[in-house]
């Protein structure tokens, strides 16, 4: 079964958000971001595929997973 890939949004971020409860993925960084997701254990694709726009879809899905848990 292949792991995580970029265009995988939603999963990435639910995958972030568990990880990494307490973070508020707006003040993350884009290259903490791009690490963050390479790092992750389904992550499975190249880490070079990655644009500004993939790692934005990312951080704003997982911002609105952050904003749920934080309501």
């Amino acid at each position: 079964m292949p792991g995580l890939t970029w265009d995988h949004t939603e999963n990435i971020a639910l995958a972030l958000f568990d990880k990494f409860p307490d973070v508020d993925p707006l003040k993350v960084r884009f290259t903490d971001l791009h690490k963050w997701i390479t790092e992750l254990a389904d992550f499975g694709d190249d880490p070079q595929q990655s644009s500004e726009g993939k790692l934005e879809a990312i951080q704003m899905a997982w911002y609105e997973e952050w904003q749920e848990a934080n309501e």
